[in-house]
Order: structure tokens, then C-alpha cells, then sequence
């Protein structure tokens, strides 16, 4: 197991400004193929950075804007904007996070008594299943964290309707693994290949697309992937859960006595507004061991903790390392510092925000508040992204108008 990547912000700077000659017309023509390991050089692989703000999806998007402007590079700003849809949507639906997590559980439980799932687990997992691509397509996962977006869209159809295996293992296998795992991307990708996300339209692995988009890397015959005439929607009988409207949050309060509290949601909280505070204590949390029942790959975790000593270190506030484990730690750390608030970023649906809100009854009771951060970018786009994602992409003109005016 290696680390491809440097887990700070400037390595992301350093592979965005390489990487922006490609954002327009090369991308939206290089973008859907997977020419392996170590020659992904059609997509960007900024998604690690940009999952925890190392770099923000604005400066992203400004720069592909700036070098060619928003017609040549629409396919990649698209990209950029699917991050925000799926954690908005989410977050109008966060009790499809609560469904995943409650069937992750049982879908564990019932691997425990399974002899033979256990087995069949075990060989996807281990690229052990004889399906040439998709056992390159696991080993690649494990060893550098990342799969190109087309790879992993084949691999969960496989693992779904090929294998028969049960969605959220797969999903908790790429949740342990991937250096971009994301609460949102990870569980709306799988729902929707599984016909689950945009009900009735599963997504199909195709030998003909793969042997395409692989440049005959991989020829798999159609014998050997499964015909897919259904989604899973009858799991779901009932449909999609109601909407919610978008939850509420306190601002931080000025002059206050404040314990600051970063996590990998955002790593550039040097661009709020820090000097506002009375800054009494500050921590880095590490919350990459709740993505998962399961132990989460070392190569994940050690990402997460540089770029968390990143962003400390560019925010110049000395931080102490804190690992979420009990949640009435938090409210125990800011009461002895004298803090009456916890100032951080926003914290999207996900294993943070349950952290967070396991932790709210131990901070009501010492009288601290828990105050947020939302970016700009998320207070545009996630108010429209209830449905599909055409409400969203129609809204890129205004969101670009903005940022060229």
C-alpha cells in the first residue's frame, strides 16, 4: 500500500495549476477513460483535496473558468458542481444516511452468519474473482485509495447485479478505502447504480464500454456480466423518503470565548474569519475511523491527519490532536478552556455530524453552543438540489455569472 498523494495544499495547488491546460476541451473528450493505474492523466484526481477543502470547489471552478472560459470547459465544471448536488441532496434527505448506516449493520450481521457470503465478500474485496478488470479495478482501490469515476461505477454495477452482493458492503469497501470518500458521493454513487438514487435506471456494466473506454485494456465477454433488466427498488417499496428542509445552524459569535474545532470537512478555515474570535483552545479532530464499522485502511487515516497539520499550520493556531471517540470528550475540552462555543465548518451529513450530534446533549448541559461556518458555494447550490441533477446544472450560469462579474 502506497501513498500517491501529498495530503496538503499545496500539492493540490501544484496539481491544479498542472492540470488546468486539460479542463476544457480535453477533458470533456479524454474524461470517460480508465487507462489504469498511474495514467489517469484525462481526469484530474483532485477529489482528495477538494473532499476536504484542501482546495475549495470555487478556486477549482475559477481556475477552469479563467483558462477557457464556461463553454469549453462545462463538462468539468459539471463535475465540480456533483460534489455540492449529492450533499445537498443528502442533506434534504438525511434519513437515506440513517437507512444505509441501520443496513450496513444487518447487512454485517448477516456476513457474520453467512459462511459462503463471507467467501464471496472476501474474493471481491481481494480482486480474487476471476473477472479480469474488476479484480485490477479492487487491487488498484486498495493499493492507491482512488478509481476512476467510470471504474467505479462499472465495479458497483458488477458487484450488484454480476456478484449479487448486497450494495452496502460494497459501499463500506470503497468508504474504507477511497483517500475521497465522502459520505454523500460514496452512498448516492451506489444507490445509483443500483437503481436506488433515480429509481428505475441502473446502471448496467457493459463489456462493449469497458473493452471501449479501457482502449481494450479489458475485454470481458457479455457472458460474463450480468444482464440488468431491474433495479433494487423493491427494497424500497415505499420510494424516497419526504423532503426536509435544510437544517438550521448558529453562526459563530464574535468575542466570545471560543474552542475551535477543525476537522476534514474543511481544511482552509484560515478563510473565515479567525481574528474575530476569543480563541481560548483549538483541536484537530480525526473522524476517518467512523466512516466505518469496519477498520478504515492506515492510508485514509494518515491523509486525514496531514491534512489537518496543513491546515493548522496555515491557519496559525496552535492545535492539539483529539480522536472522536466518546462525545462528551468535546464538551469536556471546551469547558475546561472556558469556551462557551465550538466554532467549526459546517458539518454535512455523514459520521462527523453524527459525532457531532451524539455530543449536543453533554454541550447543552455545560451551556456550550456549537456554532458553524457554511460556505457561500453550499448555501447556492444545495437549496435546489432536491431531485435530479438538472436543477443544479441549471443553475451553473448564475453560479458562474457571479464568479466571472
Amino acid at each position: 500500500m502506497t501513498h500517491p498523494i501529498d495530503p496538503t495544499r499545496a500539492a493540490g495547488l501544484a496539481a491544479m495549476q498542472a492540470f488546468v491546460p486539460r479542463m476544457g476541451g480535453r477533458y470533456a473528450s479524454g474524461r470517460n477513460y480508465d487507462n489504469g493505474r498511474g495514467k489517469h492523466t484525462a481526469v484530474s484526481q483532485l477529489s482528495p483535496y477538494i473532499r476536504r477543502r484542501l482546495l475549495t470547489e470555487a478556486e477549482v471552478a475559477q481556475a477552469a473558468l479563467d483558462a477557457h472560459g464556461a463553454e469549453a470547459a462545462e463538462k468539468f465544471l459539471q463535475e465540480v458542481l456533483w460534489r455540492g448536488y449529492f450533499k445537498g441532496w443528502l442533506e434534504h434527505r438525511p434519513q437515506v444516511w440513517g437507512a444505509y448506516q441501520s443496513g450496513l449493520l444487518a447487512d454485517l450481521a448477516a456476513l457474520d452468519r453467512d459462511r459462503a457470503l463471507r467467501r464471496e465478500v472476501a474474493k471481491a474485496e481481494g480482486g480474487q474473482t476471476g473477472l479480469e478488470c474488476f479484480d485490477a479495478w479492487a487491487e488498484e482501490l486498495v493499493e492507491t485509495g482512488y478509481l476512476h469515476n467510470h471504474a467505479r461505477m462499472w465495479f458497483a454495477s458488477i458487484w450488484i447485479f454480476t456478484f449479487g452482493l448486497p450494495w452496502r458492503l460494497g459501499a463500506d469497501f470503497f468508504y474504507r478505502h477511497l483517500l475521497d470518500g465522502d459520505a454523500a458521493s460514496n452512498t448516492l454513487g451506489w444507490r445509483w447504480v443500483a437503481g436506488l438514487h433515480t429509481r428505475g435506471k441502473a446502471y448496467q456494466a457493459q463489456a462493449w464500454n469497458i473493452a471501449s473506454f479501457t482502449n481494450g485494456r479489458f475485454t470481458p465477454r457479455d457472458a460474463d456480466l450480468a444482464l440488468v433488466t431491474a433495479g433494487l427498488e423493491a427494497t424500497e417499496p415505499d420510494g424516497l423518503p419526504p423532503l426536509l428542509p435544510l437544517r438550521g445552524f448558529t453562526l459563530p459569535q464574535a468575542g466570545v470565548p471560543t474552542a475551535l474545532l477543525l476537522t476534514d470537512e474543511d481544511c482552509r478555515i484560515e478563510e473565515f474569519d479567525l481574528g474575530a474570535l476569543d480563541i481560548r483552545a483549538a483541536a484537530m479532530l480525526a473522524t476517518g475511523h467512523l466512516r466505518s464499522p469496519l477498520p478504515v485502511v492506515q492510508m485514509v487515516l494518515d491523509f486525514e491527519a496531514g491534512a489537518l497539520a496543513d491546515c493548522a499550520g496555515r491557519a496559525g493556531v496552535a492545535m492539539t490532536p483529539m480522536r472522536a471517540g466518546n462525545a462528551s470528550d468535546l464538551a469536556r475540552w471546551a469547558a475546561k478552556a472556558g469556551a462557551v462555543q465550538i466554532v467549526t465548518p459546517y458539518a454535512t451529513r455523514g459520521p462527523l455530524h453524527d459525532w457531532l450530534t451524539e455530543a449536543a446533549p453533554a454541550l447543552e448541559a455545560m451551556g456550550i453552543t456549537l456554532a458553524e461556518w457554511r460556505r457561500e458555494w453550499d448555501g447556492d447550490i444545495w437549496p435546489h438540489a432536491k431531485a435530479g441533477f438538472f436543477k443544479v446544472k441549471a443553475q451553473m450560469p448564475r453560479l458562474l455569472g457571479a464568479m466571472q462579474a
